[in-house]
This record gives C-alpha cells, sequence and structure tokens, in this order.
C-alpha cells in the first residue's frame, strides 16, 4: 500500500514539474514583474524570454529578431571583458577567413585597433581603391556607409568595409595629420594581399618590410630572403613597423630562417600547460636589425622578443604596441565562430609584454613632421629609424 502512495504522489509531483515547465513561458510573459515590490530570482532561459516578451510588447518599432539574436552572442563574449574575445557572424567569419588567407573582395586596407577602440588604417596597397580614392595609412575610421563606427568592435568595422566584388563602400575618416574628416566612395575588387616587401640598399643591406602575417606571409617572406641573398646581401633590416600581428605559425616559420636553436616564444593556457615553440639552429646568420613601434603588435612582439632575448639583432624604433595572447578561433555548427583568447605568451626570458610592450635597444623617434605620416610616405633620408638601422649594420659588416 505503501509502495502504490509512493508511485502515486511521484507521479502526481512529476506530471506538476512538466506542467510548470511547459507553462512557465506563458505564465512569464502575463505577469507583470515591473508591478511586483519584491526582487524574483530567475534562470538566464527565463530571464532572456522575459526581456523578448518585453521586446514584443513594447518596441516601438518593427525587431529584427535575427539582428537581436546575433548582439545576445556578441553581448555573451563581450561580457568577458577581454577586446580579444569575440563572436563572430558567419559573414563575417568568412571575412576573417579571407583575410588570414589573404585573399579577399574590399578596398585595399589594413587596420588595427589601438588601446583607446580607434580603429586605424595601418597601409593602403599600391593599385587597389583605397589607394586611387586618396586614403592613407593613419587614417582614423569614424564610419562606413553612413553608420557611425567609433567604438565599434575592429572585426566589425572590418566586416562593414568588406563586401562582394564591384559593389560600393562610403569610409569616413579623421585625418590626424590636417584634421580633417573626409568621405571616400569606391568600389570594391578583389585584393590579393602583399604582405612582404624588399628590396636591396647601399653597401648590400638587405630591407624585407612585412606588414602583417597571414597564410602567405611565409611563403613571399622566403622568396624575398632568397633573391637577397643571390644578390649578395651583408646584413639585414626587418622592418615590423606598424605590423598589427597575425599567424603565429606565419612568424614562428620566419623565425626559423632568422633566429638561432632555442624556445622563441612559449606559451600558457589557463592550466597552466606550457608549450615552447623552438628554433633548430639553422638559420642566416648575418647581422640583423629589426624596426619596431607602437603598432608592432602581438606576433611583431613574438619576433622582437625572441630577437632582444636571443641577442640575436638589435631592436630599433620605439615601444611596441604590448599584446601578449594568443587566440585560437572555433567554428560553430551553424557558420558563426568564435575568437577566444586561450594562451599567454612569453618572450625566452620569461617575460610577459601584455600590456606593457618591448622597449627596443636603440629608442629612435621619427621627425616631428612625419609623426602622422605613412611609412611609404617618408623619404628614406628622413626616416631616422631607417636610418639608424643601416649606420648599426654598417658598423657590424665592417
Amino acid at each position: 500500500m505503501k509502495r502504490k502512495d509512493f508511485w502515486k504522489g511521484f507521479g502526481a509531483a512529476l506530471a506538476l514539474v512538466l506542467v510548470v515547465s511547459v507553462a512557465w513561458n506563458p505564465i512569464c510573459r502575463i505577469i507583470p514583474w515591473h508591478a511586483l515590490p519584491f526582487s524574483v530570482g530567475m534562470s538566464r532561459e527565463a530571464k532572456i524570454d522575459i526581456i523578448q516578451s518585453y521586446l514584443d510588447k513594447f518596441y516601438v518599432d518593427d525587431l529584427k529578431e535575427e539582428q537581436v539574436e546575433e548582439m545576445l552572442y556578441a553581448g555573451m563574449m563581450a561580457g568577458v571583458g577581454d577586446r580579444y574575445t569575440y563572436y563572430l557572424t558567419k559573414e563575417n567569419l568568412k571575412q576573417y577567413m579571407d583575410n588570414s588567407n589573404g585573399n579577399f573582395d574590399g578596398v585595399g586596407i589594413e587596420v588595427y585597433s589601438t588601446q583607446d577602440g580607434e580603429v586605424i588604417v595601418s597601409s593602403v596597397m599600391a593599385g587597389q581603391p583605397a589607394e586611387a580614392a586618396g586614403m592613407k595609412a593613419g587614417d582614423v575610421i569614424i564610419g562606413v556607409d553612413g553608420q557611425d563606427m567609433r567604438g565599434s568592435m575592429l572585426s566589425d568595422v572590418a566586416a562593414k568595409i568588406r563586401g562582394r566584388e564591384g559593389t560600393e563602400v562610403t569610409i569616413k575618416v579623421l585625418r590626424r595629420s590636417t584634421g580633417e574628416t573626409l568621405e571616400f566612395t569606391m568600389e570594391r575588387a578583389k585584393v590579393v594581399l602583399e604582405s612582404v616587401s624588399s628590396r636591396m640598399m647601399e653597401e648590400k643591406i638587405g630591407y624585407i618590410s612585412i606588414s602583417g602575417f597571414k597564410e602567405n606571409t611565409y611563403t613571399q617572406f622566403k622568396e624575398a630572403l632568397d633573391e637577397l641573398q643571390k644578390e649578395g646581401m651583408k646584413g639585414l633590416i626587418l622592418d615590423l613597423r606598424d605590423n598589427p600581428g597575425g599567424l603565429v605559425r606565419s612568424v614562428y616559420e620566419i623565425g626559423e630562417e632568422l633566429l638561432p636553436e632555442g624556445t622563441m616564444v612559449y606559451t600558457l593556457d589557463k592550466n597552466e600547460n606550457r608549450n615552447d615553440l623552438k628554433c633548430d639552429g639553422e638559420y642566416l646568420d648575418i647581422p640583423l636589425v629589426v624596426l619596431v613601434n607602437a603598432n608592432s603588435a602581438s606576433a611583431s612582439e613574438i619576433f622582437a622578443g625572441a630577437v632582444k632575448d636571443m641577442d640575436r639583432g638589435t631592436l630599433i624604433g620605439t615601444q611596441t604596441f604590448g599584446k601578449g595572447l594568443v587566440q585560437r578561433l572555433f567554428t560553430l555548427p551553424d557558420g558563426s565562430g568564435l575568437n577566444i583568447t586561450i594562451q599567454k605568451y612569453y618572450t625566452p626570458n620569461g617575460t610577459s609584454i601584455h600590456g606593457v610592450g618591448i622597449e627596443p635597444d636603440e629608442v629612435v623617434e621619427l621627425p616631428a613632421e612625419y609623426q602622422n605620416t605613412a611609412l611609404k610616405d617618408i623619404p628614406e633620408r628622413a626616416d631616422t629609424q631607417l636610418q639608424k638601422g643601416m649606420e648599426v649594420l654598417r658598423n657590424e659588416i665592417r
């Protein structure tokens, strides 16, 4: 009898739970929660449903349901408080992957985000729509297609600028060098990112500039390095100024060509698991100078930190950006993605440069009149950082 009563009571309780579960959302929507004189704890799901009900009932315009949902996910990632951990819509993820591969539809600019959240043009590619329109490195992007982008995430600004080849985009910028606010309307084109440029300078000093570490950067770098060697290069200037970083694998492959045997960089995850990226010792052993500035970040700082700690060469320029975090991209089943900081990285001597940056061996400022000028537009003789690099190499070569 007792057993029968137990099962009868259990069945009634289970039925009650099921009824409450099914009826909870409708009940939530009819209770005037805002009028209650006390607070009530609620689950995440219940709170989201109540918020949705208020929007449905009171928001004055038509709701863009998909946008609301996407911002819900974006807000969840933003709540972490790490600007490098963020949500990517399906469209943003595709553009992110295209950029990492070095091929995309756009206007031919590279951008980076400052510590203050400004999105700034780091380089304008030759022969691309942005150059033809008159955009310049150093321009601060404040609007795209009439939308105010100040305070927006780098990925959102880049996504607004990118688009199908042949379509138009209008970019509004603040040009700090003149104080002007300018707008440029241009047609998007197919862009193949050339992240490496090189030339032989006087006294057989080779020069290689890397604007970012993409999927195809190592191949371009190796071609440039081999060509300079054929021309009898005696010393190398590697220019990482205004290089916002990129793929760790790419910078590691370049490090293998120029760094001696040992740990180039190591990372620690949340469980203090350590992973070392080690160079094998087969490298081009010639005098080396690395140029850096406040916009040299992330993967650029990995290389600069290794050069300094290994005493492999001379760092010249100004204090670097200070990003000592490693992100990993996770793709979700619906085609969207999560970019999550998964590790902190350390220079070979165990230094974390995050929020601090790397101080060059030789601190050299550009002349005041060129502080806000794109590097490619500075006359070689006026580029004090480059000239200092050449001086250091001349002395070493002799």
